[in-house]
């Protein structure tokens, strides 16, 4: 049986206002390039996936497969990082990104903390690497935000290597990944550990926010490029959102957004 949470838990250190993948689609997706798009609109704080390549290394990409967002071809989990770091990850979203690298963690990690900026890593397993890529990342993000007095979060909709990453490094804060809302998903999040659900954003409302809270887990959402639907979830008492409109949401002076 889930246990409840203190209801009342410590301040939350995350920024409210959430670039997605970088800056969502105005840059080419998980790369260095999209992060510093979505800084120079004030964003800090931003979302990205992370999988392993071939030998373990730790690297940012949505797809299991390589093809979309990349000049490469095949399963991007069967190479190794020198194989991945040569492909060419910006020329897909136009001429200007053309050149434009993979993204290591390693490096994604110096970037941030030179700036001053928050992440949300999504682990984001190659099939039938769950275990494995929760413990590699959760123990890579140990290692490498060390000094920092603000954690990455670790989020995934594979509870297995959420489960991974409690067992590898227990103190980096979690968060479950639902596509929906489903009637033990407080359960679900408590069972595993995490501080906080993110939830598609039509599977929210304010009942649903006021239960996480009352749990004790940070409620947020994904993805939201809508002024109206992201005032109400604001007024529903939402912890974070997660958007790909850097452009349309100014999160120095939105409603809802904390400076």
């Amino acid at each position: 049986m889930a246990m409840t949470r203190d209801p009342h838990p410590p301040i939350w250190p995350y920024p409210r206002w959430i670039a997605h993948r970088g800056a969502g689609k105005l840059a080419p997706e998980n790369t260095l390039a999209a992060f510093k798009r979505g800084a120079s609109y004030g964003y800090r704080m931003f979302e990205c996936d992370v999988k392993l390549s071939a030998d373990g290394e730790a690297f940012l990409l949505h797809d299991a497969e390589l093809a979309r967002t990349t000049n490469g071809r095949g399963l991007a989990g069967a190479l190794n990082w020198a194989e991945l770091a040569r492909l060419d990850a910006g020329a897909w979203h136009g001429a200007a990104f053309a050149g434009e690298p993979l993204l290591h963690l390693d490096a994604l990690a110096a970037w941030l903390q030179a700036e001053g900026h928050a992440v949300n890593l999504e682990i984001k397993p190659t099939p039938g690497t769950e275990k494995l890529t929760g413990e590699v990342v959760a123990r890579r993000v140990d290692q490498l935000w060390a000094g920092s007095e603000i954690k990455p979060l670790l989020s995934s909709f594979q509870p297995v290597a959420l489960a991974a990453a409690r067992e590898a490094v227990p103190s980096l804060p979690r968060a479950l990944l639902l596509t929906e809302w489903v009637p033990n998903a407080v359960a679900l999040a408590l069972d595993l550990g995490c501080v906080a659900l993110v939830v598609q954003h039509a599977g929210l409302d304010a009942p649903r926010i006021t239960e996480g809270h009352q749990a004790g887990l940070r409620m947020l959402t994904y993805t939201v490029n809508d002024a109206d639907r992201a005032q109400a979830l604001w007024a529903a008492g939402l912890d974070g959102l997660i958007t790909d409109r850097v452009d349309l949401f100014d999160p120095r002076s939105e409603p809802g957004a904390r400076g």
